[in-house]
């Protein structure tokens, strides 16, 4: 019975574990990059989105002003937008990050577009993505790749949502 109760406890550790390496959060001076996901290829897609939130626990603004990557030919900041009835994306400037309050980066709104993807996001991998604000500086990531869809990550994450 010992044996079986350690390697349940063995086996539950592995998962917690695992489920923690899957979901890192990342610090960069006043700012704490959260969650950070992609949802998987459809087909032969060549473009694809990476997901976020950056929380700054600082007293000053900052502003994502750009990501990098080699995971496509071209790696902007996007947003969505509706125009006459019709939902477009849009590149942006900068993502402002105001002290306590979310940047919360989601499907159906602002976004890292992945334009020219090199080889398609498979669920299970993950690629290196460089952040880079205006004040705290440079920071690498690893985006995880999951499902295509955003209900079914937020379901993998506890069903987090913008300003929990």
């Amino acid at each position: 019975m010992l044996r079986y109760l350690s390697l349940s406890a063995a086996l539950l550790a592995t998962a917690l574990l695992s489920n923690l390496a899957a979901a890192a959060d990342y610090t960069l001076g006043d700012l704490t990059i959260q969650k950070p996901w992609a949802r998987a290829s459809i087909g032969q897609a060549q473009a694809g989105a990476a997901y976020l939130t950056v929380m700054n626990k600082g007293s000053l603004p900052d502003r994502l002003i750009a990501a990098e990557g080699e995971v496509a030919n071209r790696v902007e900041l996007h947003t969505h937008m509706m125009e006459d009835g019709v939902m477009k994306m849009r590149q942006v400037q900068a993502i402002e990050v105001a002290p306590g309050e979310p940047a919360v980066l989601e499907p159906g709104g602002l976004h890292v577009m992945l334009m020219g993807l090199k080889a398609p996001l498979v669920k299970g991998e993950s690629f290196p993505l460089t952040l880079v604000f205006e004040k705290a500086g440079r920071v690498e990531i690893e985006v995880p790749i999951g499902e295509g869809t955003a209900m079914e990550h937020q379901m993998d994450h506890g069903g987090h949502k913008k300003g929990s």
